[in-house]
């Protein structure tokens, strides 16, 4: 009569798959605390100590229609843990007189074979994996679990969550407060493709509008060119009404300004100008010496 497997072998097997199963098909990764996850695993625990039960009954039974012999065996075999067992099982090598139970009668150029029984843990890693396969499988085919752009746009819709929540507590960007950063650079640059581009031309060679990498400016508000440029997206130009307040309009807000300030403060002072040899506007308004730094 076969040895049966322990009950927490069960238990811990049926946990692990559990976890598994939730962590491939739940929508977060919260169940942890979610009473229907609990619920579940005690269920399954339940049912397996009423499986466990039913086999003791079943294990008793059989055990009562033994021979004294195989009594005797049986009990010997039930004594050696489990764990002991899957040990000898992997790494215990057969006596002489062991090998010849279990030697197949066949060989070539003297070498023979064994009927060695494969090693429980390999059968388990096998089985283990045969099941992985088909869940993964499943949740990649039906769900949108391991799906790279699944997962991008849930950390982009956190992440835009995230700064929503920070700019409804953070400060607002004025005139005053406003403050130049090389680390707005980037993120100004893509903000005047989208909104100034269209007058300014691109990298602000100029087009309708005059050519912001140069030293001449027609409206001058304030005593740094990084203030002036955020005072006319506030306000916008007096001179022209194309050139609208986008602050004031909705447009963009106090933040993104100092973002495009700071990418025309660095297209006029830290790079070379674009001459009109070089594709760019004609100087308009009159030349600026603007006061050394960018606050």
């Amino acid at each position: 009569m076969k040895k049966r497997t322990p009950i927490s072998i069960y238990i811990a097997t049926t946990i692990g798959l559990t976890i598994m199963a939730f962590e491939m098909f739940a929508a977060d990764s919260g169940y942890f605390s979610s009473p229907f996850f609990w619920a579940l695993l005690v269920i399954a625990v339940i049912l397996l100590m009423i499986m466990n039960s039913i086999g003791d009954l079943v294990e008793n039974e059989n055990f009562s229609r033994l021979s004294d012999d195989e009594k005797k065996a049986y009990l010997i075999e039930k004594n050696t843990p489990y764990y002991q067992k899957l040990w000898n099982s992997a790494f215990k090598k057969q006596s002489a007189t062991e090998e010849k139970d279990i030697l197949i009668d066949h060989g070539f150029d003297g070498i023979t074979e064994l009927d060695n029984s494969l090693p429980k843990w390999w059968i388990g890693l096998f089985w283990f994996g045969c099941i992985f396969c088909v869940v993964y499988l499943t949740a990649f085919a039906f769900t949108e679990y391991a799906h790279p752009e699944a997962e991008y746009d849930k950390e982009v819709k956190t992440m835009l969550a995230s700064i929503a929540e920070y700019e409804k507590s953070a400060p607002k960007i004025d005139l005053e407060t406003a403050k130049y950063s090389a680390d707005n650079i980037a993120e100004g640059q893509e903000l005047f493709k989208t909104n100034c581009v269209t007058c300014h031309g691109d990298g602000g060679k100029g087009g309708i509008g005059p050519n912001l990498t140069d030293t001449h400016w027609i409206n001058i508000k304030e005593k740094s060119l990084f203030k002036n440029v955020f005072w006319m997206l506030e306000n916008g130009s007096p001179n022209n009404p194309t050139m609208r307040p986008f602050i004031k309009d909705g447009t963009i807000t106090g933040k993104d300004a100092e973002k495009i300030a700071a990418y025309i403060y660095h297209i006029n002072r830290e790079t070379s100008p674009i001459t009109p040899a070089q594709g760019g506007a004609a100087p308009q308004g009159e030349e600026v010496k603007w006061e050394n730094g960018n606050n």
